[in-house]
């Protein structure tokens, strides 16, 4: 007699054998968590049946169980719509679509719409398709199948070489045994009910699977002594003697068949419980594959040829061929559903990632920032993309450089692309500098239309009576006046508590339709991304139906924008609504700040900036990945780029709990202009608000910038350079390399490791390098080291590399260099002493009134910006080196409060730039053969 194969028994042995694994599996990995899905389209009895009991063994094994139960009139397409929306869902990590299905909608093309490694059914073509290879393994095996060949495994025998006859090809069950038993060694049959002889072929059957749906269609004489048996078949007959009419039979003569086989699976108690444990089974080891996978990121790098010398940046751009990027982001662990491509090479990345890597650690955070450069620059943004490259191509580390979008000011100005340079460039250059996703654009227009709103409030404020105003501004709909979500804001900051625009009384009315903005105080003006000198002050309103309204007013460059800064700041989607509608745009005449939710905007901003919030990732030369996000001025505002960008990549270049800390990325990020400007607002302004602690600064410094410290002759564009600089001269770099030493002295102030990273030109000698070396050592780096990543790429930066590895690994004691909480008088000295080295400050009137303005409106605990020169510590360009015996003037201060600082006009600021006698654009054009673009920088 047969012995009995207890499928409930191995069943519930493997449901506890996958609760054990999965709570093992939460002691080090606690975000561990199976989830399966299962959509239910209609309220079939036996589907119900079958869904509870998939429910019923997700919870006991500690899954989570989603059930998504659909009307039976759904379309296909919102059908397809669902599958969709769990296939990019990263927490799901099985999806069922329970059949049958209604007759509208099409069984195969919902199947085939799963995701393939999410398809723990596993009925998808492609894993069928691999199933039935023998050089492949499917993602999922079917449940059932996988089932059948579990119950044989736990009798014992061994099926390699054995005879196996499988009895019914069904899609579901017959063919995909057939493939298992073939890749278990056996030697198989496929049989169906059309099959000469059947009962003759059955004979040979060492191993029988009987799944042709056909009540004890297998007769017990067909059965070969000492085989073993596998019902599939569940069929109801009728039996008056039982309570409901009918006993479950399977496709097998059970009790004759027992007499002959050595093993025999009964119905029901057989395979049915199999199904549902593999279910389970493939969910578990499909959230094990999609967290393996999340851990897997391996940046495969592309070959330089480097040459000499070294053609223009443009020529070694264009003649790299880009890895897609798409590519990129499957290296990096990213989701296809988190990706937004832009043509072959750039994409936008959702912030939904965030949320799927919060349990990781953080990277290592390396801030980019350099001496006080001469006009030409000292190759800090090709310092950035060679220390990536570095790191990530030749180091063996996961890393990501952070960098600002440049504006098309300086491409088509003095300085061109902001690429980098040389064999340390982002690509495709042409599309970096140009355009790149529109976020500049879309900046230009939030800004513009705010600008326009303004204007338009006044206008409107001073021809209309408050009546009239405030039924223009709450219009009735169908006989009721409501007002916009918007408008309730105000109303609570008035202290107005109705929502009833007929409640209000004459008083409340004019209180809340007029915004009385005083003129004179209005800080917003128009941007556009060119550089204009001649719109910097220009008057508004002379047409004939604005007379009477004319006020002077300007045009700013675009990244110089509050809106830009706000990008650049804003933690979230929710973060940067609150922001943009609290930007102050003026006063009114009672003195009150007015914002841009009180003109009502704040929501339309946001929608033209809700696709800006998403970062572009790109690459370098070597493919080693690049964030592009915000393009803030480092003068007016705090010149970093974005803290999502920073806050993804980290994420990104992460650890796993329980993973070793030798994989840990790196994060390299780029502030602008010198240490005194964009680092100190790195610190005090974007580290406070992103709560980032970084754990290195690189401070970029060049001979030909320290021998201008030093006393050499002004460095000005487009003139050639003097000899002083192309020779060796020690005495005039060592005086110079007094302004090497007071940034570092300022970085140390911060807490943080610095490393001097020497930009080094092919006329630089060993001596020069050397003694850079010695002083920036003596005065407190932690290394300093020569860099030539401008020739060689990675290559050129290695050393460089080491070094940040070597002082990432040291402990910071971070700091902010001031109490946000001080008086602003207090913080912007604070700033110009520690900083700059100046003795003091001198506040105008303006500055002084202003101070008194903001403490009153309750900006006094915001951070500071300083807006100053670039060219100098001190505020005048002309002062070299450590300038000592000045004061920093003051002349007006200004609230950038949506973006969350005020900022100080230090000296002649100009928040719009000139072209140049001989801009960059005399230079740029398309190669009609290629279709290239030329002449970029």
């Amino acid at each position: 007699m047969a012995k009995v194969i207890d499928g409930k028994v191995i069943a519930q042995n493997l449901r506890n054998d996958i609760k054990s694994q999965i709570e093992e599996m939460r002691k080090t990995t606690p975000h561990f968590n199976p989830k399966l899905s299962i959509i239910q389209v209609g309220a079939r009895e036996d589907s119900n049946v079958y869904v509870n009991m998939k429910m019923k063994a997700a919870k006991e094994a500690g899954m989570d169980f989603e059930l998504f139960h659909l009307p039976p009139t759904i379309t296909q397409f919102e059908l397809l719509s669902k599958v969709q929306a769990l296939n990019n869902d990263p927490k799901v990590h099985g999806i069922l679509v329970q059949l049958p299905l209604p007759e509208h909608l099409d069984d195969r093309i919902v199947t085939e719409a799963i995701d393939p490694k999410k398809d723990v059914d596993g009925f998808h073509a492609i894993n069928i398709g691999h199933l039935s290879k023998r050089a492949s393994e499917p993602a999922f095996v079917p449940c059932t199948p996988k089932g059948v060949i579990e119950l044989i495994k736990s009798t014992g025998v061994t099926m390699s070489g054995k005879k196996a006859v499988v009895v019914g090809r069904s899609d579901i069950v017959g063919t995909p045994v057939f493939s298992l038993l073939t890749k278990n060694n056996c030697t198989v049959t496929l049989c169906h009910s059309k099959t000469t002889n059947l009962a003759e072929v059955v004979k040979t059957a060492d191993i029988l699977v009987v799944a042709i749906g056909s009540a004890e269609f297998v007769k017990g004489e067909w059965i070969k002594d000492g085989a073993v048996v596998i019902d599939v078949g569940t069929n109801a007959v009728e039996d008056a003697t039982k309570k409901s009419g009918i006993r479950w039979v399977g496709d097998v003569e059970y009790n004759a068949a027992a007499t002959h086989a050595s093993h025999i699976t009964p119905v029901p108690g057989g395979v049915g419980p199999m199904t549902v444990a593999m279910l389970m089974q493939n969910t578990y080891l499909s959230a094990v594959r999609f967290l393996n996978e999340s851990r897997q990121r391996a940046i495969v790098p592309l070959p330089l040829e480097l040459l000499e010398p070294v053609p223009s940046d443009i020529a070694i751009a264009l003649a790299q061929k880009p890895k897609p990027i798409k590519f990129i982001a499957e290296e990096l662990g990213l989701l296809p559903s988190e990706l937004e491509l832009y043509g072959d090479y750039k994409a936008k990345v959702n912030l939904d990632i965030l949320e799927r890597l919060s349990h990781r650690q953080n990277g290592r955070y390396v801030v980019v920032t350099g001496i006080t450069p001469t006009p030409l620059g000292e190759g800090k943004s090709t310092t950035t993309v060679g220390l990536v490259q570095a790191l990530g191509a030749h180091l063996n580390k996961i890393a990501f450089g952070c960098v600002r979008q440049p504006s098309q000011g300086p491409t088509f100005g003095i300085k061109g692309g902001a690429a980098g340079g040389g064999y340390s460039q982002v690509i495709p250059m042409d599309e970096f500098n140009l355009h790149l996703t529109g976020d500049i654009h879309a900046v230009t227009a939030a800004n513009n239309l705010l600008a326009a709103a303004i204007d338009a409030r006044m206008f409107h404020e001073n021809t209309q009576t408050d009546k009239a105003l405030f039924n223009r501004l709450c219009p009735p709909k169908k006989g009721k006046r409501t007002f916009a979500p918007v408008m309730l804001g105000r109303l609570g900051r008035l202290g107005i508590n109705k929502t009833d625009p007929a409640e209000l009384t004459p008083e409340e009315v004019t209180r809340f339709a007029r915004l009385d903005i005083d003129p004179a105080t209005i800080t917003w003006q128009r941007v556009m991304d060119t550089n204009d000198r001649f719109l910097r002050k220009i008057e508004i309103g002379r047409n004939d139906t604005e007379a009477g309204h004319e006020r002077m007013t300007g045009f700013d460059i675009a990244v110089a924008s509050e809106v830009m800064a706000v990008l650049a700041l804003s933690t979230d989607l929710k973060d940067m609504r609150e922001r943009l509608g609290k930007m102050v745009i003026a006063s009114s005449k009672g003195g009150e700040p007015v914002t841009a939710d009180d003109i009502g905007i704040g929501g339309a901003l946001t929608v033209l900036m809700k696709d800006a919030i998403k970062p572009n990732v790109m690459q370098t030369l070597e493919g080693t990945p690049m964030f592009v996000h915000a393009g803030p001025f480092a003068n007016i505002a705090h010149g970093n780029s974005s803290i999502i960008a920073d806050r993804i990549a980290l994420k990104l270049a992460g650890i796993e709990a329980g993973e070793s800390e030798d994989k840990m990325g790196y994060v390299v990020t780029e502030a602008g202009f010198g240490a005194d400007i964009g680092m100190e607002k790195f610190f005090d302004i974007k580290c406070r608000t992103s709560g980032l602690v970084p754990d290195c600064a690189v401070l970029v410094a060049t001979v030909k910038a320290l021998k201008m410290h030093g006393g050499g002759p002004e460095v000005t564009p487009g003139k050639p350079l003097p000899e002083v600089y192309n020779t060796e001269n020690l005495e005039l770099l060592q005086t110079g390399c007094d302004n090497l030493k007071k940034h570092i002295e300022n970085t140390k102030k911060f807490g943080v490791p610095v490393v001097v990273a020497i930009n080094r030109f092919t006329t630089d000698s060993d001596a020069e390098m050397a003694l850079i070396r010695k002083i920036a050592l003596e005065a407190g780096a932690d290394d300093a080291v020569a860099c030539e990543n401008w020739a060689k790429g990675g290559l050129g930066a290695i050393d460089l590399g080491q070094a940040v590895i070597q002082s990432c690994s040291k402990p910071t004691a971070f700091k902010y260099l001031y109490d946000v909480g001080a008086d602003i008088e207090s913080k912007i000295e604070t700033i110009a002493k520690e900083m700059y080295g100046a003795d003091g400050i001198e506040l105008s009137d303006l500055a002084k009134e202003k101070i008194a303005t903001y403490t009153r409106q309750g900006f006094g605990n915001l951070p500071i910006c300083m807006a100053k020169t670039h060219l100098s510590l001190s505020h005048d360009p002309k002062l070299k080196n450590v300038p000592t015996g000045f004061k920093i003037p003051i002349r007006d201060i200004r609230a950038s409060v949506g973006a969350g600082f005020l900022y100080p006009l230090c000296g002649a600021m100009q928040t719009m730039p000139g072209l140049p006698t001989r801009p960059c654009f005399y230079d740029v054009d398309i190669d009609f053969n290629t279709g290239n673009v030329v002449g970029l920088f």
